[in-house]
């Protein structure tokens, strides 16, 4: 394994771990998961299983944290050299773009033939909004792990709290954190909640499907969706919820759906099932 510490444009760094196969393989593979909210090591420790096991076959394997793997993230930046504090609090999903680039640019320059961009959860939703604004050749294939519905996500905030967020961000204190924890665990300031809540980027996909896939309609690289068959997410149905938005892609017939029966949205209990469940699906894509 390899510790990796990716500038982004704007200066702040993320940092990640590269799982490489054995110096005897040839590999010219790579799939990099991005992150969702706390989606760090400690609260999906099946990123460990995919590492493993891609690499024990030849694969290598990037876990690549974003600015909100975890609520505070202390580091700094390489443009200004100060220290800054980054992580969910303060995520701007306008940076989205650099993020992810972050992590292709250092796959492009290691000379990797078949760059796979994978996400899990609010990562997911990530990959969905960068794929729809760049069609990149050099990607070879998207991986979905348990999109992210947001509206159910933020179901849980009540009026009080959207009335305290736009009160807070008219008062000039947007980049402030907020009296109480979005969706009742996330500290944040004003101007990130305010996106959770009333302008989200990544607000790509939905349980309806009438509501707004334009982004998903967009994408033109094909790959593969999965999702726990209890993910709690998908109001009861976790295999429709995929279903519908495999039906957005124009890529739709092309692409690939995995449940994994008898877990959730972390995928607790099946993290190798999981693991071997991706190995054949970037195996087959390799053929």
């Amino acid at each position: 394994m390899k510790r990796l510490a990716l500038p982004t444009k704007r200066g702040s760094v993320l940092t990640g771990v590269l799982f490489d196969a054995p110096a005897d393989k040839h590999v010219s593979t790579v799939v990099i998961a991005i992150t969702g909210i706390h989606g760090n090591f400690y609260s999906n420790p099946f990123y460990v299983n995919i590492g493993k096991t891609l690499s024990a076959a030849g694969i290598d394997f990037i876990y690549a944290q974003t600015a909100d793997a975890f609520g505070e993230i202390p580091t700094v930046n390489v443009k200004t050299g100060q220290q800054e504090v980054i992580g969910s609090w303060n995520e701007d999903f306008n940076n989205t773009d650099e993020d992810i680039e972050a992590y292709l640019n250092y796959v492009y320059q290691q000379g990797y033939q078949n760059v796979i961009l994978a996400g899990h959860s609010l990562g997911a939703n990530k990959v969905i909004y960068y794929l729809a604004r760049h069609h990149d050749y050099r990607i070879s294939h998207f991986l979905l792990m348990s999109p992210a519905n947001l509206e159910h996500l933020t179901s849980v905030v009540t009026d009080e709290e959207k009335r305290k967020i736009l009160e807070q961000r008219k008062r000039g204190e947007g980049d402030q954190q907020m009296p109480f924890n979005l969706l009742g665990w996330i500290p944040g300031t004003a101007n990130t909640d305010y996106q959770w809540v009333f302008d989200n980027i990544l607000d790509n996909v939905h349980v309806e499907p009438e509501k707004d896939f334009s982004q998903v309609a967009a994408v033109t690289h094909s790959g593969a969706l999965v999702i726990g068959g209890y993910d709690r997410f998908t109001y009861g149905d976790p295999e429709q919820f995929l279903k519908n938005i495999n039906d957005h892609f124009p890529t739709a017939q092309q692409n690939q759906m995995i449940i994994i029966p008898k877990t959730g949205h972390t995928y607790q209990q099946k993290e190798q099932e999981l693991a071997d469940d991706i190995l054949k699906i970037v195996q087959g894509w390799n053929k």
